[in-house]
């Protein structure tokens, strides 16, 4: 009961100090809502169980390649094998090879990005299905039905979780094609890869059941999962699988080349799925305790100088028999009062920024898309409402025994101590310190962003429609394709506002992410190091026209023209400048050769004559300005273009040059092509401009969410700075009254006021450094991709903060300047 009356009477007692109470309140609901926000999203994305059964069992493996950049070569069939019988502390392994189909016979014509697994997948990643059955050992074996299972999230956008789709047969198109059953739909949870919409058996794909596939030792395109057996552990699984894979490596050296440096690894599923948020989360987390840190020291700042002007109340409540203990409960329950109706807004205003950031974090984690909010952030909140609470109930300091006994009872102006001043310049310095770690940050991704989006591309991004028409070999000979490729082409070029239209099998920025390292060839003349391996470059097939729709420039030689391709004897390339000035040095590269000689072309799909062709030398008939396709910033690039006729057919993108708006071509270039075959899936319709814009979206959020923080902090530490020196003058209104009265020039005391803000803030800015550099260093060694800002945005920053210092330092020191002599003196 005392505790509720002490409540009730601090209620009352900040009812006569409204302006104080809301700017409080208002203070730490923007500290409380923004942690208690992303506390819940990490906890969404990072903490919350899998549905997977006996998630804490189950691991990714991983085989990658860092000495040609591969973070994840995958694995071949003989390795999983190899595998499964060797490694004694797995109990079961599954597989899951990504394959991008082409699918007809349920709605539109659509690609969708599926995984081909065994009969083993589903139980050892511990999942069950929504509807229907999941894909079992029944379903293996080259005699088995195709049969399909739909993800949740893709039967619930895309087909309006309709429960008739079970049963329905659809036709499967990709290195070969299929029909298969849909068997059933998978339960909510994560799928692996994140984008993956189906998951069918492995007899929907032709190439997994080719001799090539299964006995190809370098055949890698296969993902693995594993569940540890009882009693073991994650370490003793990585020791056995390194023991394993040693002797695998010394039992056949020509598939794991000393150079590329061939590792394999392990970890927990969670980790695996959440490696992409993970980094971005903790950081957002980490910038949202620094503005709670922020809005704790300004209002810390604000109860101190309540507590300097309730001086002489607090010593009458000492001498009439108030304990400490008892006065430290009254402003405890001041604190409580405060901070739980700031709570209580920052809860409140936190459920719609959830909603904000989870938007945000989806762009990194596809668990962040079904992100629901619960207690969590009310206990969250409470929590951070205790510690602001406890905090400031223990800054001010209580009046001295002196006081007590009727020492300064009949002072009527606020004095400020030296103590008290010096706490709250240190909270001053410390909002200011992590306003410039936060300023730092957001200045860095701002500037990164910028750099990006000015970098030049070579490419003419503007006009240049890219349109996604895969091949379609259903009951075609490879010829066939070609030729209704073509013939698009020319049709779309009749159209009005059609400068050129060209085929390519890569969208820049879209279909090609950085670290593919593509295929070992060679060139005439050539001669690597003994150890060494070939030179990598990637392959592209083009159609004429090809470059001179995306307005690159041909810089020797000529384009392909429509005689390129049909003679098997003489095939032809065009290469990129970079590789021609690295194999050809201060020679002409035109009518050279350049031949593949990577070992994996050994399972290309096709006839032996079209494999001997493939490593056939190819003569150069041109070079062509460097286009990366991979990187926002542009990087030289070792490039060997095949044309159409004759290449290598596996995706199918039409790059369209236009006159006019580009998406004006959208619907009649998807009513030509339908109505030269109606199960042709017309899709991803951009311009290149959009899609570098649509690939830069995840730093142009972080800039926005970091700056926003920045701004608030900004924002909040100017406050800050401003109320200590209004404060410190108002306390001193005496002091500088006798100084003018002396002599002093007002211009002086102007100065020194502003030099005091801007001491406060040079401190601050020092303190904020030591602080983020001690604080990156640290982190650096848990976030691998943490790198130290560079010179521009920690000077920037500095400036800005002492700008905004000194510009807050005005108004109190115009104040000082102003003191009137007589009135200051009889004051006292």
């Amino acid at each position: 009961m005392s505790f509720l009356r002490d409540l009730r009477v601090a209620f009352h007692s900040l009812t006569r100090t409204p302006g104080l109470a809301i700017t409080v309140i208002l203070t730490l609901s923007l500290g409380i809502g923004a942690n208690a926000a992303i506390f819940t999203l990490v906890r969404g994305v990072l903490l919350k169980p899998l549905v997977n059964r006996d998630e804490n069992r189950l691991i990714y493996i991983r085989q990658s390649a860092p000495g040609i950049h591969d973070e994840n070569t995958t694995f071949s069939v003989p390795e999983i094998q190899d595998l499964r019988a060797s490694v004694k502390t797995l109990s079961a392994l599954g597989d899951f090879s990504t394959m991008g189909f082409t699918m007809v016979g349920l709605g539109e014509p659509r690609s969708i990005q599926g995984g081909v697994v065994s009969g083993t997948f589903f139980d050892v990643m511990g999942l069950h299905p929504a509807l229907g059955r999941l894909i079992g050992t029944q379903d293996d074996g080259p005699n088995a039905a195709g049969v399909v299972v739909l993800t949740y999230r893709f039967w619930a956008t895309a087909l309006g979780k309709d429960p008739s789709v079970i049963g329905k047969t659809v036709r499967l198109g990709s290195i070969g094609e299929r029909s298969a059953k849909i068997i059933g739909v998978l339960e909510p949870c994560v799928p692996y890869p994140q984008d993956t919409e189906i998951i069918s058996n492995i007899v929907t794909s032709p190439h997994h059941l080719s001799a090539t596939m299964v006995t190809g030792r370098i055949h890698r395109m296969t993902e693995l999962f594993g569940r540890l057996a009882p009693g073991a552990t994650l370490d003793q699984t990585r020791a056995e699988l390194r023991t394993v894979y040693s002797t695998m490596k010394k039992d056949h050296p020509e598939a794991y080349s000393k150079p590329a440096d061939f590792q394999i690894e392990a970890r927990m599923f969670r980790d695996e799925i959440t490696s992409g948020a993970r980094d971005v989360l903790l950081v957002l987390l980490a910038a949202s305790a620094l503005v709670f840190v922020i809005a704790c020291c300004n209002v810390a700042n604000l109860i101190l100088a309540r507590t300097v002007r309730r001086e002489g109340e607090l010593a009458v409540r000492m001498a009439l028999g108030a304990s400490k203990g008892a006065l430290r409960r009254m402003l405890l329950s001041e604190s409580l009062v405060l901070c739980g109706a700031g709570a209580l807004i920052g809860v409140v205003s936190a459920r719609p920024m959830v909603a904000m950031l989870a938007r945000y974090a989806s762009k990194f984690s596809v668990r962040a898309t079904d992100l629901t909010v619960d207690s969590s952030l009310l206990w969250v909140g409470a929590a951070l409402a205790i510690v602001a609470a406890v905090i400031l109930a223990f800054v001010p300091r209580l009046p001295s025994s002196a006081s007590s006994s009727g020492l300064g009872l009949s002072n009527g102006t606020a004095r400020i101590t030296s103590g008290t001043n010096r706490r709250q310049q240190i909270f001053a310095v410390t909002q200011i310190a992590a306003s410039f770690v936060l300023l730092v940050g957001a200045s860095m991704l701002i500037s990164t962003l910028i750099a990006l989006q000015r970098a030049r591309t070579g490419l003419d991004t503007q006009r240049v429609l890219a349109i996604d028409v895969p091949a379609m070999f259903y009951g075609k000979t490879p010829q066939q394709v070609v030729d209704f490729y073509k013939e698009a082409m020319r049709r779309i070029d009749a159209l009005p506002g059609v400068n050129r239209t060209a085929f390519g099998d890569v969208v820049p920025w879209r279909d090609n992410g950085p670290g593919t390292g593509g295929l070992q060839f060679s060139a005439d003349g050539h001669v690597h190091s003994r150890g060494e391996e070939d030179p990598r470059a990637s392959s592209r097939t083009i159609s004429p026209g090809y470059f001179a729709a995306l307005r690159v420039p041909i810089v020797a030689g000529r384009d392909f023209n429509a005689l390129d391709g049909e003679n098997n004897d003489d095939p032809v390339v065009i290469v990129s400048q970079t590789l021609a000035q690295r194999m050809f040095p201060n020679q002409d590269p035109i009518n050279r050769h350049v031949f593949w000689t990577d070992p994996v072309l050994q399972f290309f799909p096709g006839t032996d004559a079209d494999k001997a062709r493939l490593v056939a030398p190819h003569r150069i008939i041109g070079v062509a300005a460097d286009i990366d396709d991979g990187h926002l910033v542009p990087e030289p690039t070792l490039t060997v273009y095949d044309p159409l006729e004759g290449g290598v057919t596996f995706g199918g993108r039409l790059f369209i040059h236009t006159t006019r708006d580009p998406y004006a071509l959208v619907a009649p270039i998807t009513r030509l092509i339908r109505s030269m075959s109606a199960d042709q899936p017309v899709e991803h319709a951009a311009t290149l401009e959009d899609i570098r814009t649509q690939v830069l979206t995840p730093d142009r959020l972080n800039s926005l969410v970091f700056g926003v923080f920045a701004a608030v902090a900004l924002a909040i530490a100017v406050v800050g700075v401003a109320g200590v020196l209004a404060f410190s003058v108002s306390a001193r209104t005496r002091e500088f009254g006798i100084r003018l009265a002396l002599g002093s020039e007002p211009r002086r005391i102007l100065k020194g006021v502003i030099v005091e803000g801007a001491v406060m803030a040079a401190l601050g800015v020092l303190a904020g450094a030591a602080f983020g550099f001690v604080a990156a260093r640290l982190a650096g060694s848990y976030f691998v991709e943490m790198k130290m800002p560079g010179a521009l945005p920690v000077v920037i920053s500095a400036f800005l903060l002492m700008t905004v210092a000194v510009v807050a330092s005005l108004l109190p020191a115009a104040r000082a300047a102003q003191v009137d002599v007589m009135e200051a003196l009889r004051s006292e």
